[in-house]
């Protein structure tokens, strides 16, 4: 696996010379590309380094300690330095998924449980809203289809991100969140105090960087207007402004009307079936490709439940992972880097194990 290190790094540096030409930046998508694929090289580089330096003071030390044993306390110290930024490195040369460094387009429905499945999918929504600020990206509310209690019976929300290195980006962690969700707990409707449980679902969908990056003929699209039934102020059930756009060739229906105007529900109906036809693109290819490594933990079927949230125990269990913790409360505050974190080491494991399988 090392033996490309070298490559990358001269990748690194014609790079880093793109990156001067003023050409690139005068077009925003070819920019973004490269700013993306330098940001992943930079941590290559920098791994190897510090890699290249462990081991070069652990040489340093082994020799001094022939003639001075005070050195030799320090070996055991240098060496285990060696294997962790070995790890680090060996970790980094796993092929990154493409579409780490994308944005986000999230769908949250309510499940089995009927309102109590519409609540938990408002709870959903607020966790993830949370872990998003806290990680300082940015949120945009699409769609909602509110439930009589307040809750969801759909919502979908855009996510946006801010750096430019795929490991930090949206795609990067949220793409494990895709699934049924389940929860244990006594909903707000239960007058015995009897726990229920309840689905909802997730789906999570890598958002088009560019329109033109998924290619949609304007023949292949259906669009039907009509009046909004749900939020949206004065113009609600009294201007055609929702907007319904079924993609023929794929049967691929968005429906729109969190917006007063017809254009900007449009518009964002577009972006969600851009990142739908994406993710189906994606789905062929992988189903195409026999020899395709088949995650675990993020090739799942979307009817698949994959975590569980047990509110009279305050426990979150990961069923992909055999993750459990008990600080749901925390979870549902927006705590969710350890969960995720647990899906990317795994995932990352079962990659490792794939390309030793291979050599």
């Amino acid at each position: 696996m090392f033996e490309s290190v070298k490559t990358l790094i001269e990748e690194h540096k014609a790079v880093q010379e793109e990156l001067s030409d003023p050409a690139v930046h005068a077009d925003a998508a070819r920019a973004k590309r490269v700013n993306r694929r330098y940001a992943e090289l930079s941590r290559i580089v920098a791994a190897y380094d510090a890699w290249m330096l462990a081991v070069g003071d652990l040489e340093a030390a082994q020799e001094f300690a022939k003639e001075d044993e005070a050195f030799a306390a320090e070996v055991p110290v240098l060496e285990q330095r060696v294997q962790e930024s070995q790890e680090k490195l060996r970790r980094l040369l796993i092929p990154r998924d493409p579409d780490d460094a994308r944005d986000v387009i999230m769908e949250i429905k309510g499940g089995e449980g009927g309102a109590e499945s519409a609540l938990f999918a408002a709870d959903l929504l607020r966790m993830y809203l949370q872990y998003a600020a806290s990680r300082g990206w940015k949120t945009e509310l699409l769609e909602r289809n509110e439930s009589d209690l307040g809750g969801y019976k759909d919502v979908q929300v855009a996510i946006k991100g801010s750096s430019t290195d795929p490991a930090q980006g949206v795609w990067a962690s949220l793409k494990y969140e895709g699934g049924v969700h389940r929860v244990q707990r006594v909903p707000a409707t239960e007058s015995q105090g009897r726990i229920h449980t309840s689905t909802t679902g997730v789906l999570v969908f890598p958002e088009v960087d560019e329109p033109d990056e998924v290619e949609i003929n304007p023949n292949d699209l259906k669009i039907d207007v009509f009046r909004s039934s749900g939020p949206g102020g004065q113009s609600v059930n009294t201007t055609d402004s929702a907007v319904r756009i079924t993609h023929l060739p794929t049967g691929i229906v968005v429906s729109m009307q969190n917006e007063k105007s017809q254009l900007q529900n449009r518009e964002a109906g577009m972006r969600v079936l851009r990142a739908r036809i994406l993710a189906r693109q994606q789905e062929e290819i992988d189903a195409a490709a026999s020899d395709a490594r088949k995650s675990q933990i993020r090739g799942m079927d979307r009817s698949e439940r994959i975590r569980t949230y047990n509110f009279p125990e305050n426990r979150i269990a990961d069923h992909r992972t055999g993750y459990k913790a008990y600080n749901l409360d925390q979870v549902m505050d927006g705590a969710l880097g350890p969960i995720i974190e647990s899906c990317i080491s795994a995932d990352e494991e079962e990659r490792l194990a794939s390309l030793a399988a291979d050599a």
